[in-house]
């Protein structure tokens, strides 16, 4: 049995958390770190200096683009928004790690929350 990367699982779900805030349109990268903390109820925060690099690796591997400023936007943020390609991989990894949750509560790894 392999060992549990717990660096990859991290990264992963980071991962996983932009993608999931970008389903719901264009967003600057403050705005997916507030998403990201109020919809997880505080429980995943991006330190200063986590993101952005996350967000250029996501770009970098055609997962999400830079959007073009909307009309009252702040043009000095970078926008980004999903590609076909990062929709599909948000939606693979939702089914992957609901799958991985529902086997570490089937071995009582975890108990309680929503299943």
């Amino acid at each position: 049995e392999k060992d549990f990367d717990v660096q990859g699982f991290a990264r992963d779900i980071h991962e996983l958390l932009v993608l999931s805030s970008l389903r719901n349109g264009t967003k600057h990268g403050y705005q997916i770190a507030l998403d990201v903390e109020t919809d997880s109820n505080g429980l995943f925060r991006f330190k200063h200096g986590t993101l952005y690099p996350i967000l250029h690796r996501l770009e970098g591997e055609g997962l999400i683009q830079e959007a073009p400023a909307r009309p009252g936007d702040d043009a000095r943020r970078r926008y980004y928004r999903l590609s076909a390609k990062g929709r599909r991989r948000a939606e693979q990894e939702s089914i992957h790690l609901a799958v991985l949750v529902a086997a570490a509560r089937d071995k009582k790894l975890i108990v309680g929350g929503a299943s």
